[in-house]
């Protein structure tokens, strides 16, 4: 392997814009060939970004690859994963891993026999706004943590996506889509998650696509788009959680962490800054918490980063394919309805030191 990770991207979509201009600004990475069932699409971004347009075919053949990136929609993700892995190429990919635990534990499996590595966005987690906010839990700053509130909600991706239908089929949806920050989030701040309780459903609003060269298209509603969740990490921590396509506007916070010593507010698990803010009954205010941990500047691929040093270091990258794994089990979990008990029990994931850009 080289000095960088060489990273092949498959599938060159919206998402995409924002790992290529990450991941180029990285010196551990270095994207070296693009693939999509688009071919002139994939042509385009290659000629932009001075590297080459490959097949699919061809991508994950090629002897100068060392990682797929998996930008695939997510009924893709693992037929792609498989076929990296098959390879001998370590697999990063967009949530979720996977469309259920069987076929997530296929690729989980596969990877182990190759032994080579799987990583799964999100890596927003990374990021300082979540880091810093993990600090001020292992520092205490809110005594012991008591439980947390996530409540992410919007009228739906149709108001703004030029090609929205894949967020309305399975796979996606307000909980497969949204739901994996808040719950990595989670993950990542209480440890595993021991046991759920959910329950799902979907209105009759009609949905069309509101921009783009499909503007006034209607979009087939497969998913339920209204998902409440009660979690209980074994940690002793307990969480409720909404995600929804359902809801025009709302006053409720997006997430807080309520301990024996005051209150946390996390900043937006959909973006790697923003600021952490505490309040305790001695400041009897809330305080914006200075940046402490975490990667500076982080963007959509900063996880890649994160697995390359892990490839090096010989250890599991903090964004691994285990805890997309256990976020999954989760969700569909939630989907599932009553309560169950969440089997995988992945280590919650490293803090990362407060890292400088570049």
């Amino acid at each position: 392997m080289s000095a960088s990770l060489r990273v092949g991207i498959v599938g060159v979509g919206v998402i995409s814009r924002q790992y290529l201009a990450q991941l180029a600004t990285r010196p551990e990475v270095d994207v070296v060939a693009v693939a999509d069932l688009d071919v002139d699409r994939a042509a385009a971004v290659a000629a932009e970004h001075g590297i080459r347009a490959l097949s699919v075919d061809e991508l994950m053949a090629e002897d100068g690859v060392d990682l797929v990136l998996n930008l695939t929609i997510p009924a893709a993700h693992v037929e792609v994963a498989l076929a990296a892995l098959s390879a001998g190429k370590h697999v990063y990919g967009e949530k979720p891993l996977a469309l259920d635990t069987a076929s997530g534990q296929r690729v989980l499996d596969a990877a182990a026999r190759a032994r080579l590595l799987v990583g799964s966005a999100p890596d927003t987690v990374l990021g300082v706004g979540v880091q810093t906010a993990r600090r001020a839990l292992d520092d205490g700053l809110i005594g012991e943590a008591v439980s947390a509130s996530v409540h992410w909600t919007a009228p739906g991706h149709e108001l703004w996506h030029p090609a929205p239908a894949f967020y309305y089929q399975p796979g996606a949806g307000p909980l497969f889509d949204m739901g994996p920050y808040y719950l990595t989030t989670l993950v990542t701040l209480f440890g595993p998650v021991a046991r759920v309780s959910g329950l799902a459903t979907r209105s009759a609003r009609a949905r069309t696509i509101a921009t783009g060269p499909d503007a006034g298209a209607a979009i087939p509603v497969d998913v339920d788009t209204h998902v409440l969740a009660l979690l209980e990490h074994a940690s002793g921590v307990t969480a409720s959680v909404t995600v929804s396509f359902e809801v025009w506007q709302s006053r409720a916070p997006l997430f807080e962490v309520y301990g024996t010593a005051g209150t946390l507010a996390v900043p937006d698990p959909n973006t790697f800054e923003g600021p952490a803010e505490l309040w305790t009954p001695e400041s009897g205010e809330w305080a914006v918490l200075p940046d402490a941990a975490g990667y500076a500047a982080g963007g959509r691929g900063i996880g890649i980063v994160d697995l390359a040093a892990a490839a090096a270091e010989g250890r599991s990258p903090r964004c691994s394919g285990e805890l997309a794994f256990h976020v999954l089990e989760v969700m569909e979990a939630v989907l599932a309805g009553g309560e169950r008990e969440i089997r995988s029990r992945p280590a919650r994931p490293e803090p990362v030191p407060h890292t400088p850009a570049g």
